[in-house]
């Protein structure tokens, strides 16, 4: 059996009055959902659930405490259409959104996704999230934001915003897309109706970073591989971890950092791609075997690998923590082996990864072999990499004409 009803809740306020609430009851269990008023005792009609003439307004509050219960009553019909077993937590999500659909603070949402992606270990999500709300709090410059607030027009100014602070579309589009991935979460979780959503609007496709993906040649890898690191004993670590990233298929730092040994299997590498979740199997290669016996003999004594992480059992904060400090390490310190080497680019961890991309398309490699050997999951996406990597093939070919 199902009820709705408006009720004087006993349950008294700081000045005397008490909440008019709306009781929706299921099974015999009830629901209890605040409405826009409150009253003291002599005002209210507790068995007509009403206010009395003692309220000052109590026709037009009654009137209006009519319609919160129509609109409750049209739900559970809707629900009870949909099927037999709705919850009264289903109840309460549709009424939440059909009485309240754009006034729900998107900061206040935030945060809850934000710490169930720490939850869950996903701390370089909620790093990215915390980081975008914070920024979307300082240009909005309060911290009440509304869905229906962020329009298409709302989105370009935040553009422009973060544009006149020297953002880039790809650090743009990693703003927008946290924006547009919590709108998402809202629209399912039934916090905000569909209808506003600006992102049908404003697309955040066209934020694609445009700089070229920086890559080596073979010659430059191997000057790096070659480095004497007896003279160089300090960049050690970093020299390893960019060999072992080239010579395993471009495996990034987050992978590597967890690596652990019995992920190794004689002459085999197992791991899941933190990234994308794909499964890889990895051939040892000679520059590889000399770098795992390297750290098999000076091993920390944890279940690791490299010595990245310096304990076994991190927190998933203590985890996000260590990567984001070695990792700035290890960028600067790459920067300091390409001096060395005399490489005119930009090194970084990424560039592993882009440069077994470009030796492969320099060797000839087929596309849809280097896409099965970089975990892409489909042929467009590692043809749409390549055409940003490394065009001196084609220069070549060009010269052909001369």
């Amino acid at each position: 059996m199902i009820n709705v009803k408006t009720i004087l809740r006993k349950k008294k306020l700081s000045d005397g009055r008490y909440p008019i609430c709306l009781r929706v009851t299921k099974d015999r269990k009830s629901k209890y959902f605040k409405t826009i008023f409150n009253a003291h005792e002599n005002e209210w009609n507790s068995g007509a659930g009403k206010f009395n003439k003692r309220n000052r307004n109590y026709l037009q509050n009654n009137r209006l405490l009519h319609k919160f219960q129509d609109k409750a009553l049209q739900i559970l019909g809707e629900l009870k259409i949909e099927r037999d077993d709705f919850t009264l937590y289903d109840f309460e999500r549709r009424y939440r959104v059909d009485n309240n659909p754009v006034q729900n603070n998107i900061f206040i949402f935030w945060n809850e996704i934000i710490e169930e992606m720490k939850s869950a270990g996903r701390t370089g999500n909620a790093k990215v999230n915390k980081d975008t709300s914070d920024s979307i709090r300082k240009f909005h410059n309060s911290t009440r934001l509304t869905f229906k607030e962020v329009s298409p027009t709302f989105l370009n100014k935040y553009e422009v915003y973060l544009r006149s602070r020297g953002g880039s579309d790809g650090g743009i589009g990693v703003r927008m897309r946290a924006i547009r991935a919590l709108y998402n979460f809202a629209i399912e979780r039934n916090v905000v109706k569909e209808q506003y959503y600006p992102f049908k609007t404003y697309k955040v496709s066209k934020l694609k970073g445009k700089g070229l993906k920086k890559a080596l040649s073979i010659e430059q890898v191997k000057k790096i591989v070659k480095l004497d690191l007896k003279k160089y004993s300090f960049l050690t670590n970093s020299r390893h971890y960019f060999v072992f990233s080239f010579y395993t298929r471009g495996m990034n730092f987050a992978d590597m950092m967890k690596l652990e040994w019995k992920a190794i299997d004689d002459d085999t590498i197992y791991y899941t791609r933190s990234k994308t979740k794909g499964n890889f199997t990895v051939k040892i290669l000679p520059p590889v075997r000399i770098i795992l016996d390297f750290y098999k003999e000076y091993s920390l004594g944890t279940k690791y690998v490299f010595p990245i992480l310096l304990k076994d059992e991190l927190t998933p904060n203590q985890l996000e923590n260590r990567k984001h400090k070695t990792l700035q390490r290890y960028n600067k310190e790459l920067k300091e082996i390409a001096k060395i080497c005399e490489i005119d680019k930009n090194l970084s961890s990424y560039v592993a990864r882009h440069s077994f991309a470009n030796c492969l398309k320099q060797k000839g490699v087929a596309t849809d072999v280097i896409s099965e050997s970089m975990g892409h999951q489909n042929l467009a996406v590692t043809q749409a990499y390549l055409r940003e990597l490394d065009s001196s093939v084609l220069d070549e070919a060009a010269e052909l004409l001369l």
